[in-house]
């Protein structure tokens, strides 16, 4: 396996590791950080599972799945945690989390961005979607500064707190990555 590890300005990914699991479960328990994400407030065990996934993913071949810790930049602890999930026909989805002191610092768009990187320069992928919560604005920001399409709404796309959810999508194509990159 070659670890991935893409970095930015003010934060990097890095590989998941088990000493991740008290920091990530801030983020994955805390009723706050998840109120706009597709699932409920997590459990340690349920964190410690995903912990353990994105680990053993790392090691596939070929890899499909990439569970990345987000740091600050030169530092190791886990502040938010990083998905990219390839599918079929050169595309992946990604989702991000990020710790809620963490809010409001640009810290997400840069984290997009390390995705779309991963996902394009890396990975040879040709599209890259995600998806939000309606009523999560801030998402809508980060992802529309980063680069992103609103393509549009996925009706009842998810059961979350006792009821159905849409979500709104987004996407960025290899071309239109590459352009803003030569900018």
């Amino acid at each position: 396996m070659t670890p991935v590890q893409p970095a930015g300005s003010r934060v990097a990914l890095r590989e998941v590791e088990p000493g991740d699991t008290d920091d990530l479960l801030a983020i994955y328990g805390s009723p706050e950080a998840t109120r706009y994400l597709s699932f409920e407030p997590r459990t340690r065990d349920q964190v410690q599972a995903i912990i353990d996934r994105s680990i053993d993913s790392a090691g596939d071949t070929p890899r499909t799945e990439y569970g990345l810790a987000v740091t600050r930049l030169g530092e190791h602890r886990l502040i938010g945690y990083a998905r990219l999930a390839t599918e079929p026909q050169q595309a992946a989805t990604i989702g991000f989390a990020l710790h809620p002191a963490e809010w409001g610092r640009g810290l997400g768009t840069e984290t997009v961005h390390l995705l779309c990187s991963l996902g394009f320069k890396s990975l040879g992928l040709h599209r890259i979607w995600a998806a939000r919560s309606p009523l999560n604005e801030a998402s809508a920001r980060t992802l529309l500064r980063a680069g992103m399409t609103e393509d549009g709404r996925i009706r009842d796309h998810v059961f979350v707190h006792g009821a159905w959810r849409d979500s709104i999508t987004y996407s960025i194509l290899e071309q239109e990555w590459a352009s803003r990159i030569e900018r």
